[in-house]
């Protein structure tokens, strides 16, 4: 259906390339925006605090599609959304075969809806159910995705 691409470069900074010693910090590049990211490794894993790690990144990607998909099907349904804000969390820890993973993701979105759109606390559930079961990036990963959020109404 469609194809996404990005570029992923790094250059060794130092002069040993034993594991205590080398750069992590890198770029990746969106050539469709031209947008260029500052990436790193986590600081557990000698990065820098100053790149956004592969890890947070994949927390933002699954929160912003299921922001994105939300809306989507908020619009489609005619129900107002004013704002929409996020604070999600991932967990990196060892899966079921004892390897590394994000395996777990909790956003918590807040949403302030129009006046008169708030939906009641069932069709608000199903909306997020709906954003879930649609989201790309959560039909991509194995990661378990929990939502807890809270919404209410702007008074207008």
């Amino acid at each position: 259906m469609s194809e996404h691409r990005a570029s992923v470069a790094w250059t060794k900074e130092t002069e040993s390339f034993r594991y205590e010693d080398y750069n992590r910090d890198h770029s990746w590049s969106f050539p469709k925006s031209g947008v260029v990211v500052k990436a790193t490794a986590a600081p557990k894993y000698r990065g820098t605090v100053q790149g956004v790690d592969p890890e947070e990144a994949l927390v933002a990607a699954i929160s912003s599609c299921h922001l994105l998909t939300f809306l989507a099907l908020c619009a489609r349904k005619g129900i107002v959304v004013e704002r929409y804000e996020d604070e999600a969390v991932g967990w990196l820890e060892p899966n079921e075969e004892r390897r590394l993973a994000v395996t777990r993701v909790v956003i918590k979105p807040n949403i302030t809806f129009a006046a008169g759109h708030r939906p009641d606390e069932a069709a608000l559930a199903k909306l997020h159910e709906e954003a879930h079961e649609h989201c790309f990036i959560a039909n991509s990963v194995r990661t378990a995705i929990t939502v807890e959020g809270s919404a209410q109404e702007v008074a207008r």
